[in-house]
């Protein structure tokens, strides 16, 4: 049984990572780790956690937790997993930082758009972890940067055609919604009920901090850079992302041949699933799964393609993302622990 320690674990990130880690048959969940509620039984945090495990919040440094933990999963925010990462991967403990502290390859971009780094040289160590892209890096990797929830659904959604070279892309414009769990659990004014409910707004335009993400790795399938419009907008729902994306077709494509492409790229994808034309992705049709839906129309009398992805911005975009690279480093089944079929309604 693997030994899994969670760093940082009373977050929504850290909490549905427990989740999934204790329904998984090759992981033993050894430690959870929060300041706040040191001592404090998870199941008094999280009342659904109530006779599924026993487990106690504990406030143990990186130092502490090595000897117990084959493998670490860090759910801090960015700038904080930078600070202990290293004494993880330094003590042959895997690791597996879902904030954006190991996502970009160069540093100057990380620190114009988060801060400054205290670990760079880990920088060009850490797999970027879409298994969909980089499974072979992943499997013999020690430092797993977890992607963002709207970089996954995006690039997931854009993939198949950019390698293809079918679109253009210069083209690219990026329209997102995310539900109210991707903000994280401490206390927003943004965040609250009466802010949220009945209400559908944009944020962060032309600068959320996803954007250097996105263009990285398009910039890396396309093998050229990229530049790309992106838009997330704040749902008034708990969970899901939902991606519509846009590009101008490089000739006449018609839905069947980009039908193919999508059929053929992901024909082994275990969690991406493809929609017909008339029946495209629905947030409501992930929640609380790993899947990623995509469907797409074809539209002829713009020579664009529209793309439609579709995710769980907790399990695929964070934390089942996160156990899919687990097994995949550890040469487990890929699903394991992620075979919960989509909640509806």
């Amino acid at each position: 049984m693997l030994k899994v320690g969670i760093y940082g674990a009373s977050g929504y990130t850290g909490q549905e990572l427990l989740r999934l880690l204790i329904g998984h048959p090759d992981v033993d969940v050894v430690a959870i780790t929060s300041r706040k509620f040191k001592g404090t039984p998870v199941s008094e945090v999280y009342p659904a956690f109530a006779g599924m495990t026993n487990l106690k919040f504990v406030d143990s440094s990186p130092q502490q937790l090595v000897p117990s933990c084959d493998v670490v999963f860090l759910a801090l925010p960015h700038g904080e997993a930078m600070l202990v990462a290293p004494v993880f991967v330094e003590a042959g403990v895997k690791v597996i930082d879902l904030s954006a502290d190991f996502r970009l390859r160069d540093v100057s971009v990380f620190e114009a758009w988060y801060t400054k780094h205290t670990a760079p040289d880990l920088l060009e160590k850490a797999v970027y972890g879409l298994p969909e892209l980089y499974r072979d890096d992943i499997k013999g990797s020690n430092l797993v940067a977890n992607p963002g929830c709207y970089p996954t659904s995006i690039i997931l959604g854009l993939a198949p055609l950019l390698r293809e070279g079918c679109i253009d892309p210069s083209s690219i414009i990026a329209d997102s919604k995310s539900g109210v769990s991707g903000a994280g659990r401490d206390l927003q004014l943004g965040s609250l009920f009466c802010e949220v409910n009945e209400g559908f707004k944009a944020y962060k335009v032309g600068s959320h901090r996803h954007t250097p993400e996105i263009e990285q790795e398009l910039g890396r399938i396309a093998n050229t850079a990229i530049t790309v419009s992106f838009t997330p907008h704040l749902l008034p729902v708990n969970r899901g992302i939902l991606s519509t994306i846009y590009a101008d077709l490089k000739g006449k494509i018609s839905q069947s041949e980009i039908t193919d492409i999508y059929q053929k790229f992901y024909a082994d994808e275990k969690f991406v699933r493809i929609c017909s034309a008339d029946s495209l992705p629905n947030i409501s049709s992930v929640r609380g799964s790993n899947f990623c839906d995509i469907g797409f129309v074809a539209d002829g009398r713009t020579g664009r393609v529209v793309i439609i992805s579709a995710i769980d911005n907790l399990v695929k975009g964070a934390s089942g993302q996160a156990v899919q690279n687990m097994n995949l480093m550890y040469g487990l089944p890929e699903g394991a622990g992620l075979d919960s079929i989509s909640l509806f309604p």
